[in-house]
């Protein structure tokens, strides 16, 4: 990985190939190593792949406070990254938290950001919006009840330091339905990761939840005015098919596509289907 310095921070960046850039924004709690499929497919398509561990994660940068892990700043590695790397517009292609941080993105930056991808996340006005953590806790408890836990300061990370693997595959196996996920060497790239930097970092973007709602709550039924593909997983536990509906109303240039068998790792669980999907509509 380069070691790219961006937004005040320093963030560990896998840039490959040429042609028009597509910036790859992972989830939690994964890394930029969630698009080792997708990135080699995309080059091959002649594009530029940039993926990086978002800040907090893996070989960037851990700042120690809770709020430097908010979501302006999120999206300002994002527009730090480009401006660092020369880009001036760059398709954002989000997984997960990642989407949130690449629809944030279009909507704050549309001079930047020349269309935009979700895996799995529909818009935000579609799905709760940015919503604030009392109304998680009275509304989405059951569904969320790990980021209510989240909350409490040390609780996480005293999870994750009794048991590294067991507490990461309660997402992953979680996540895909029961299903695994990763090889055991692909796992092991996880817990390595994640030992060595810790969790503390990708857990205080969930203690920023109210902060977003606050700076950016205005902001969830702004429409999208780039081109939109939302790649949805038949079976994902966390984000189901049934929140996709009417996502046209807030992303008027969209195509939806059902990733098929997939979990909600859906670039992990089913590469050649996204990567496809994705390869399609960027040539189109």
């Amino acid at each position: 990985m380069d070691m790219v310095e961006a937004n005040g921070v320093v963030l560990g960046v896998d840039d490959r190939g040429s042609g028009s850039p597509v910036i790859l924004l992972h989830g939690f709690p994964v890394l930029a190593y969630s698009w080792r499929h997708g990135a080699p497919a995309l080059v091959e398509a002649g594009f530029r792949s940039i993926a990086f561990d978002q800040r907090g994660f893996g070989a960037s940068s851990k700042p120690d406070k809770v709020v430097d892990y908010c979501l302006e700043a999120l999206v300002g590695d994002v527009i730090g990254l480009m401006d660092a790397l020369s880009i001036d517009e760059a398709t954002l292609v989000g997984h997960d938290w990642g989407s949130i941080v690449a629809y944030t993105a279009a909507i704050t930056h549309p001079d930047r950001c020349s269309r935009v991808v979700s895996l799995n996340v529909p818009y935000r006005g579609a799905c709760w919006g940015f919503p604030s953590i009392d109304f998680i806790r009275e509304n989405l408890a059951d569904r969320f009840g790990y980021i209510l836990m989240f909350q409490e300061e040390g609780a996480a990370e005293a999870g994750f330091a009794a048991d590294p693997r067991r507490w990461l595959d309660a997402f992953y196996i979680g996540g895909a339905g029961g299903a695994t996920v990763h090889t055991s060497e692909e796992s092991a790239v996880y817990v390595e990761a994640f030992t060595h930097g810790g969790i503390r970092g990708p857990v205080n973007w969930y203690r920023n939840i109210d902060a977003n709602a606050a700076a950016f709550g205005h902001l969830q039924n702004a429409p999208l005015t780039q081109p939109t593909l939302v790649l949805a997983a038949d079976g994902d536990p966390v984000l189901p098919l049934s929140l996709m509906e009417d996502l046209d109303r807030w992303a008027p240039d969209l195509e939806f596509r059902v990733i098929a068998n997939s979990g909600h790792w859906t670039q992990q669980e089913q590469p050649d289907a996204v990567n496809a999907a994705l390869v399609e509509w960027l040539t189109a």
